[in-house]
C-alpha cells in the first residue's frame, strides 16, 4: 500500500519549498495531498537572496491547486507531514483546524518536515517541541525558542521524527532525510 503525505500550506508559500517536496513525493510513488485553509488556486512566491537587500526579496511565482481544505483532513489517513515556508505559515497557523492536524503527527510519532518559516506553524503545537532540537530560517529563531525548542544553527537538522531545514537551498538534504524517515 502506498504511503500518503500531507503538505499544509496557503497563499504566499515559497514556490521551491512546496513544489520540490511535492514532486519528490510523487516521484517516490507516494500519494501527496496539498491542503490549505480552503480548496482554491494558491499563489506561490519566489524568495531570493540578492546583494542589495539585507533580507530576502519576494516575487510572484506559480499557481498551485490546493486539493483539500484543512477542515476536510483526517490526519490519521496520512503517514507524514510537510510544512513549507514562505509567508503562508504566518496566516495558516490561525486556522482552527490546523492545530489538531499538526499535533496528530507528533502524537503518533510520524515524520514531520518543516522548512524555513514552516517553524511558525509549529508554534501552535509548542507542547510537542519542548526540548526538541530544530533549525529554521534565522529570522524564525525567536519562534523556535518561544516553543521551547533548541535552535540549531546548521541548515539541516534531524531530531527523531522531526526534519527541519533553513531555507530552499537545503531542499536536497531536507528531502533525503525526510524520505529516509518515511521509508
Amino acid at each position: 500500500m502506498s504511503k500518503k503525505v500531507l503538505i499544509v500550506t496557503g497563499d504566499a508559500v515559497e514556490a521551491l519549498e512546496v513544489y520540490y517536496p511535492y514532486y519528490r513525493c510523487l516521484e517516490e510513488g507516494y500519494e501527496t495531498v496539498i491542503a490549505a485553509p480552503s480548496v482554491k488556486t494558491l499563489h506561490t512566491v519566489c524568495h531570493d537572496f540578492e546583494a542589495h537587500s539585507e533580507t530576502y526579496t519576494e516575487k510572484p511565482a506559480y499557481q498551485l491547486p490546493a486539493h483539500a481544505a484543512f477542515s476536510e483532513i483526517n490526519p490519521e489517513a496520512f503517514d507524514a507531514l510537510i510544512i513549507p515556508g514562505g509567508r503562508a505559515p504566518e496566516h495558516i497557523r490561525l486556522n482552527e483546524s490546523l492545530k489538531s492536524i499538526v499535533a496528530h503527527f507528533f502524537e503518533a510519532n510520524k515524520p514531520v518536515a518543516s522548512i524555513c518559516h514552516g517553524a511558525q506553524v509549529l508554534t501552535i503545537v509548542r507542547e510537542h517541541l519542548q526540548g526538541r532540537e530544530m533549525t529554521a530560517y534565522q529570522a524564525c529563531r525567536p519562534d523556535v525558542e518561544a516553543c521551547g525548542a533548541v535552535y540549531q544553527t546548521e541548515t539541516l537538522h534531524v531530531d527523531g521524527n522531526l526534519v527541519s531545514g533553513h531555507a530552499w537551498p537545503d531542499l536536497p538534504g531536507f528531502m533525503r532525510e525526510f524520505l529516509k524517515l518515511l521509508r
